[in-house]
Formats: C-alpha cells, sequence, structure tokens
C-alpha cells in the first residue's frame, strides 16, 4: 500500500506538472473505486484552475477555487502525467485533462482507492487523523504520553493513523530495527527514552525513503513512471532467513495483526 513517502513523492511530482494548469475535462472511466466517484466532477471541474497540491497522511488534496479534489490510492494504486493522446491504459480509472495538453491520470488495479471532493477542504476521513511524523506536532515524549496504558504491540500503535499518519507496515518494521525494539512489545511498556528515540528513527526512515521515491514492491510508481528506490536500503522487509547486517542475527518472520513483521530477535529487545 502507498503510505506516506510514496504520497510526498508524487505530490512532489505532481506539483511542477499541475499548478496553475487549467483542466479541460474530466473523465470517470468508471463509476466508483472504493466509494463513488462524485458524477459533478465533470462539470465542478471542468475550466477549474488547479492552485495547489497538499498532502495529509495518505491522501492527497488538489485544491482548485471551488474545493479540493480528495484522492487515496488504496492498495494499488499511482498517479501519472502523461501526453493528452497517449492510450489509456488498463486500469486508468480517473483522469484530469490539462490546457497544456497533458493528463493527469489515476491507476488504481485493485480499486481500492478513492476520489472525493470538498467544498471547504475538510472531510470526516481527514477529521480523524493523528499528527504528521516530519512536523513539530511529532516531538519526543508525544509517543510514550499517547501510548500511556496501551496494550496493544508497538508496531500496530505506531501504524495507528490517529496516532501518527503514514508509518505503514514497511517504515514500521525498519523504524523498530533502526531502534533496536521488539515489534512484540506492548506499547505501554515502553520507556520514555527509548519512544524518543524511535520517534528520530521514524522520522529519518521516512526521510530516506522520500529521497529516493518510496518503496516499490509490486504497483506503486512515481509520477514519471520510475519505481521507488528504498527498496534497496531495506534493513528487515522482505528479508526473512538474512543474517542482520548489524548483529549477524537472523531475521524473522512472523504474522502480527495480519501483517507480515521482519524483525532481528538478536538485536531487537
Amino acid at each position: 500500500m502507498p503510505e506516506l513517502p510514496e504520497i510526498e513523492t508524487i505530490k512532489r511530482g505532481l506539483t511542477p506538472l499541475i499548478i496553475n494548469q487549467k483542466v479541460t475535462k474530466v473523465i470517470l472511466h468508471r463509476e466508483n473505486l472504493r466509494w463513488i466517484i462524485p458524477k459533478h466532477l465533470s462539470t465542478t471541474l471542468t475550466n477549474q484552475l488547479i492552485s495547489t497540491i497538499n498532502r495529509r497522511g495518505k491522501y492527497l488534496l488538489i485544491k482548485f477555487e471551488v474545493g479540493t479534489l480528495i484522492i487515496h490510492l488504496g492498495m494499488s494504486g499511482s498517479i501519472t502525467v502523461v501526453d493528452i493522446n497517449t492510450p489509456l491504459l488498463k486500469h486508468e480509472h480517473f483522469e484530469l485533462q490539462l490546457k497544456n495538453g497533458t493528463s493527469m491520470r489515476l491507476k488504481d488495479p485493485r480499486r481500492f482507492g478513492a476520489v472525493l471532493f470538498s467544498k471547504d477542504g475538510s472531510h470526516k476521513l481527514l477529521d480523524s487523523l493523528g499528527v504528521e511524523p516530519l512536523k513539530k506536532s511529532f516531538y519526543d515524549g508525544y509517543l510514550y504520553q499517547k501510548s500511556r496504558n496501551k496494550q496493544q504491540n508497538i508496531k500496530a500503535f505506531i501504524m495507528d493513523n490517529k496516532i501518527v499518519v503514514g508509518v505503514g507496515n514497511i517504515y514500521a518494521c525498519e523504524s523498530l530495527f533502526m531502534a533496536s525494539i521488539n515489534p512484540k512489545l506492548k506499547a505501554g511498556s515502553i520507556s520514555k527514552t527509548r519512544y524518543n528515540v524511535l520517534t528520530q528513527c521514524i522520522k529519518t526512515i521516512l526521510t530516506q525513503a522520500i529521497k529516493v521515491g518510496g518503496t516499490t514492491l509490486k504497483d506503486f510508481v512515481q509520477v514519471n513512471g520510475n519505481p521507488g528506490y528504498f527498496t534497496k536500503n531495506l534493513s528487515v522487509y522482505g528479508c526473512k532467513n538474512k543474517k542482520c547486517y548489524r548483529c549477524k542475527g537472523i531475521i524473522t518472520w512472523f504474522l502480527q495483526n495480519q501483517r507480515s513483521t521482519f524483525y532481528c530477535k538478536k538485536c531487537q529487545t
């Protein structure tokens, strides 16, 4: 699933290509993804100028004078900008044609993504989101404060978007490894000192992933069609039975909260 680094990568890739461009046509190549795509977008956004593009958690927010287009990439989505005459590819379900002769297209093979609209920029899906991990609101002590009396495991805790947004499965595994924390530990049992280390590790891992365009395991591509290269930097994720580079222990895999978890038993305590 595309997480914060992948969405941030797309946002940065789209910015020089679509900002200050006028939409000439909106095409819904199917009626729904995870939810119904608002039919009125075909008229509401036509001849409207794209003023800004932002990210909130895993949501892209494309701002117009009339409101905000909210896009979620679901499990397998990607967005590219191509020449308007480029033949439509399979699974390209939503399209914004622009005055400069290009087309922004959303591809979503598994159709778990979403295209929504808000007149004032707010939405119930955004209202419950936690803090952004790369902003000042994600400070030392924040995770410790939120974790008191929590019985859930630490990995599930840092993946909870109501606590902090965008720390997906891969980045949770990598951050816990960097912080030398066992993913099985209860969130409420971890000290403030260890949480402060983990906070900085999350920031480091996400920042590194953004710099190389996110992580591509299967479907994700950047706006220019290139994969995300953080796959080459993975220390534990996908490394079952390989040697830990840090302590030479063996990387272990197990299923945790229905998600694959990778960690080193020897140095993650």
